[in-house]
């Protein structure tokens, strides 16, 4: 199956940053606290979903969501929802020329040896082709590293790439999220490490179907380079990991050809209560400062 080329282009020549906007279940009350949502709005799961994707539809439809966002990753439920009476999918490229991508993991296995893998995704291939149907052009996968442990890190590459290979057979672009925990002590070590492993597999990857990267921001500056120029990848993208938006920012502008793929960072400082000419100020004050950093 074909990848839509003019999106293709986009994400690997445009100039701005991806939102993440994939919160699931065990983050999604966390991201409704920090809006200003306490927990005694909702009493159930599809209550919690109907508030956080009222939060999504706000940001999405804000006119201050504009050029400077490449690229949206959806939580699954998004997906079959709609923005301003249109499928999600659809509404991000037809009406933003927002790249869209689909969060197709099913949350993280209990830590071992250091890593946390990627649970079973039942389904996968059903899942995907309905993406595929709903204009989806990639998909988002995450796993977690909290030691340097060889064996653990291999692991985890090594699952990672095993799915990233059927999401490009499904005519998708998987973005591989192995994230380093930005508490781990042994931090540097992980990413050397990591680095290590990801252009071993990365060379198996024909360069006619990249692959995308998103990582941790690195504690050495410039780190990921020869990721950013290998010829299997579209594009590598950063998470905040915790970081504030400020701190995020100051050290994505310090990493050339890395852009932001920010969920917190991108949402801090946004609120229910504000009225639309607040909320959208402080959404575009965001997405300003973001974007700068993503293309110093």
């Amino acid at each position: 199956m074909t990848i839509n080329s003019e999106q293709r282009d986009r994400i690997a020549s445009g100039q701005g940053f991806i939102a993440a906007l994939d919160q699931s279940g065990g983050s999604t009350p966390k991201a409704l606290k920090l809006y200003g949502v306490d927990e005694s709005a909702y009493s159930n799961d599809a209550e919690m979903f109907a508030l956080v994707h009222r939060m999504r539809e706000r940001i999405v439809t804000s006119p201050s969501f504009d050029g400077r966002i490449l690229g949206a990753i959806l939580f699954e439920r998004t997906l079959d929802d709609s923005f301003a009476g249109q499928e999600a999918a659809r509404f991000l490229w037809e009406q933003k020329k927002v790249v869209p991508f689909l969060k197709i993991d099913k949350g993280l296995e209990d830590e071992e040896g250091g890593v946390q893998m990627l649970k079973p995704i039942p389904g996968l291939e059903d899942l995907l082709a309905r993406a595929k149907a709903k204009g989806v052009f990639g998909t988002k996968e995450r796993s977690v590293i909290k030691a340097n442990n060889a064996v653990g890190i291999a692991a985890v590459l090594d699952q990672q790439f095993e799915l990233a290979r059927k999401v490009l057979a499904a005519g998708l672009v998987p973005i591989i999220e192995p994230e380093v925990d930005i508490k781990s002590a042994d931090k540097e070590a992980i990413e050397a490490e990591l680095k290590r492993g990801l252009l071993e597999r990365l060379d198996g990857i024909d360069a006619s179907t990249p692959v995308m990267l998103k990582l941790t921001l690195p504690s050495v500056d410039g780190f990921f380079a020869e990721l950013v120029a290998h010829p299997s990848v579209l594009k590598v993208v950063a998470l905040s990991g915790g970081y504030s938006r400020d701190d995020a920012n100051a050290k994505l502008a310090r990493n050339p050809g890395v852009i932001a793929s920010f969920s917190r960072a991108l949402t801090e400082g946004l609120g229910a209560q504000q009225g639309d000419e607040e909320f959208d100020k402080a959404l575009d004050a965001s997405i300003e400062s973001i974007y700068r950093a993503s293309i110093a």
